[in-house]
């Protein structure tokens, strides 16, 4: 509940990736060390559709279709079949359902609390209302307790105030206290530290030296603006 109203009081771009796991803009300039002017508002005006006159659903579903879905949930489908020899074809990406759903009015996509309508009318005579009716499950893994719990010790050696420093991306102060809110169960920051701390294990692995003239492949800003990675 906190969270959905600190989004509310967000532009409405922003939101929806605050929304969806990613640090505010606020956050991130607590964050950074260094900043410089890009915006997440800035990524939706260049590369996404324009509000049309029923809101922003078709931008928001363009976003998760072009950033969430390609870089986050079919990097790991396609990751863990092939680790486990399966092929995976999900049958909603055929090119010509993706075509046929953007092409539908918002009304036909999401009613108050209700999604999927196309898909329940569908199916109407061919699920139980139990099935019809039952609330979206998510594929979350429980990082809040994990970090809480069996991998505290873990959480607080990858993201020690020395590796924080030596790493020359973020403030080291600012690491500590979202550790310390959500040890303290102020704030649930589980996958924003998640995502923090693969970033830290990655760099480790391929020895990369931020300090250094050489720079990543993205910004510093990318990384907390994109959504979590759970």
């Amino acid at each position: 509940m906190k969270r959905f109203l600190e989004g509310s009081l967000l532009p409405p771009d922003e939101a929806h990736v605050y929304w969806n796991g990613s640090f505010s803009r606020s956050q991130q300039m607590k964050l950074l060390l260094r900043t410089n002017h890009a915006r997440v508002q800035d990524l939706f005006a260049s590369d996404l559709p324009a509000p049309n006159g029923d809101g922003n659903l078709s931008r928001f579903l363009t976003f998760d279709q072009k950033y969430y879905l390609t870089d986050d949930l079919l990097q790991k489908i396609d990751r863990m079949s092939m680790a486990h020899a399966l092929e995976v074809r999900p049958p909603y990406l055929d090119h010509r359902i993706i075509e046929f759903a953007a092409s539908l009015p918002d009304r036909l996509k999401v009613s108050g609390r209700c999604h999927k309508l196309i898909l329940r009318r569908l199916m109407k005579s061919k699920l139980p209302a139990s099935v019809l009716r039952r609330s979206k499950t998510g594929l979350d893994i429980p990082t809040h307790d994990w970090l809480r719990g069996p991998l505290r010790s873990f959480l607080e050696d990858t993201l020690s105030p020395e590796a924080v420093k030596q790493s020359g991306l973020f403030r080291p102060e600012a690491i500590e206290g979202l550790k310390k809110d959500h040890l303290g169960r102020r704030a649930n920051l589980g996958f924003h530290l998640w995502g923090l701390m693969i970033l830290f294990l990655w760099m480790k692995h391929w020895n990369i030296q931020t300090s250094s003239e050489l720079s990543l492949p993205f910004s510093a800003e990318e990384i907390v603006s994109r959504p979590a990675v759970s």
